[in-house]
């Protein structure tokens, strides 16, 4: 069985977290190595971990995914994630989402009042995204992207208690990890070219949490005429609304930061039998 984890080459080997899940695979006899995206893989599967140079060349890097036999996630999955306004759709199906706004290039938006964050469409690691209460400042970032943009209004509760990770494999919880805020107020966070710097610890979800997550995959397998099981892997971003319950920020299935570092090594061997299941299935 042969597997490769699909990296970029600024980090053709990741950036440390997907260790433990090399070593797990490795462990139970998989023939593991990491591979830069964009030539011929030559693979039972090709997962997806960190191929963060993505935005910059989106239109081939689709293109690429719909080339490989065997891809995790699977490259229409890819497709949809990969633009962030799925979270209009999601919430569309019912689903409790952070208030979300689409803003194509040359409209000039709504602001929420309060603090707000924009954030582009297309975008991994958080480049891009700015938390803002100046309209003026808003407007600017927003046309020097040039690109669709989201613009939500900004959760206080970040600021204290940080989101929630939850963490899924084949459908099943596994595990989560909590992020501290990143966006500085008026700006971004510390941005080293490929994603803005986060601050992870370990965490334990509450059941409201738990149950959102599981409900964001099946409203999300619906919409894509899959089951959540087809998922091998799938990240759940979550933040306390307003009046305590928990709202989607993000899903993450196309190429997310599983918090291996910061939970034990079971996760590993869960994601582990994961793929050597998707693989033989």
């Amino acid at each position: 069985m042969k597997v490769v984890l699909v990296s970029c080459p600024a980090l053709p080997k990741g950036d440390g977290d997907d260790d433990a899940l090399f070593d797990a695979l490795a462990r139970d006899g998989v023939d593991v190595a990491w591979q830069v995206w964009g030539g011929p893989v030559d693979a039972d599967l090709a997962v997806l971990r960190a191929p963060w140079d993505y935005p910059e060349r989106f239109d081939e890097f689709l293109t690429w995914c719909d080339t490989v036999p065997a891809l995790a996630n699977p490259a229409a999955v890819v497709r949809w994630n990969t633009d962030k306004s799925y979270l209009v759709e999601l919430a569309g199906r019912g689903v409790p989402v952070v208030p979300t706004f689409l803003v194509r290039p040359g409209e000039t938006p709504r602001w929420p009042d309060g603090e707000f964050v924009v954030k582009p469409t297309i975008g991994a690691g958080s480049r891009g995204a700015g938390r803002f209460t100046d309209h003026d400042l808003a407007l600017e970032h927003l046309r020097a992207l040039g690109k669709p943009a989201l613009v939500q209004p900004y959760q206080s509760s970040v600021d204290s208690r940080g989101e929630t990770a939850l963490v899924f494999f084949a459908g099943e919880y596994s595990h989560s990890f909590h992020k501290g805020p990143m966006l500085r107020p008026g700006g971004a966070g510390s941005d080293n070219g490929l994603y803005l710097q986060e601050e992870l610890a370990g965490i334990e979800p509450s059941a409201a949490q738990l149950a959102l997550g599981t409900a964001v995959l099946d409203a999300a397998a619906d919409l894509l005429s899959l089951s959540r099981t087809d998922f091998l892997y799938a990240r759940v971003d979550v933040v306390e609304g307003a009046d305590g319950s928990p709202l989607l920020l993000e899903l993450e299935l196309t190429e997310p930061t599983l918090g291996f570092k910061h939970t034990g090594e079971e996760a590993a061997n869960r994601m582990s039998a994961a793929i050597r299941a998707a693989v033989t299935k």
